[in-house]
């Protein structure tokens, strides 16, 4: 029996036109954000692609939609306030995760210029305060998705993230909870949480302490945005592995440093012993300017790990 059906995508650098920001706005690590754009990500970061992903991902219906960060590119407040109006043409709140990436926190932002727009998509499901939006639980259908943040603003020349020792506690008490509850785990953060997936100066600084966690408690899926190829990278776990998937940028032609866009359609169904994950990967193919299926597969979990 299929619990749900969602659609994983990462990435999407949303390209929307927006007012020309001011001097002191580019006196700052978005200067350098903005220069690297200039040079070529701007032509690699493609509007046409992600509006052909979304017309995708529409067309097979998921019940939900996770959106692993690196909404914006620079962070600029009228960034999140466009980014929450694209949020709202995917389905409703209730119908879309979000977690922030690196981008998302390119520098310090004040929460109600930022991350505050996002709160119908980026809060718990019992959520009362601003303080409450992130890490955050929503259950959905037998499935509980943990939203964790990795995306901390850095010293110019780096895109590294960290959890921080409060979310990887509140992760540990929220997996051995849900377990409890029999309920299906997928945690979303931006960066890898296995080694060598990105570059030092890119990496989550604190995913040994993360790995940790997941070993101790279990989790059932783990999901990640921020490399630039498509990643499989099973993750230890009480009993065995956990399944931990990566996807690159879902608007990214592909290019000698990307792989080009792709999304996961995600079906979680119980079994007698645990779940069954179906995983449907479309990819998009330049030649013929639409997404199509590069492969299909399916993972048995054990409820007991």
């Amino acid at each position: 029996m299929t619990l749900l059906r969602l659609a994983h995508l990462s990435d999407p650098h949303l390209s929307t036109p927006l007012p020309p920001p001011s001097l002191r706005e580019w006196l700052s690590k978005r200067g350098m954000s903005r220069a690297s754009w200039a040079r070529g990500r701007k032509l690699l970061q493609r509007p046409e692609v992600l509006e052909a992903a979304v017309a995708d991902i529409k067309a097979h219906a998921p019940a939900h939609w996770l959106i692993t960060g690196d909404v914006t590119n620079f962070s600029l407040p009228a960034e999140f306030a466009a980014a929450a109006q694209w949020f709202a043409t995917l389905g409703e709140p209730g119908a879309v995760s979000v977690i922030p990436g690196n981008h998302d926190a390119l520098v310090p932002v004040p929460f109600s210029q930022g991350w505050a727009h996002w709160l119908p998509w980026m809060q718990g499901d019992h959520a009362t305060t601003d303080a409450a939006a992130l890490p955050y639980v929503r259950v959905r259908n037998g499935v509980a998705i943990l939203g964790l943040s990795s995306a901390v603003a850095t010293l110019p020349g780096l895109a590294s993230g960290t959890l921080g020792t409060a979310q990887r506690q509140w992760l540990a008490t929220q997996l051995s909870r849900l377990k409890a509850l029999g309920l299906f785990r997928l945690v979303m953060l931006h960066h890898p949480p296995a080694d060598g997936v990105v570059r030092a100066r890119k990496a989550l600084t604190d995913r040994v302490a993360l790995r940790a966690v997941l070993r101790e408690h279990g989790a059932e899926l783990v999901l990640h945005g921020h490399s630039r190829d498509a990643r499989f990278d099973p993750l230890p776990g009480p009993q065995g592995l956990i399944a931990s998937f990566g996807l690159p940028s879902i608007s990214a032609i592909p290019n000698p440093l990307d792989e080009g866009a792709r999304w996961h359609l995600l079906e979680i169904a119980a079994t007698a012993g645990g779940w069954q994950l179906g995983v449907t990967v479309r990819a998009f193919e330049p030649t013929q300017q639409r997404f199509e299926t590069a492969a299909t597969y399916r993972l048995l979990m054990d409820r007991s790990a």
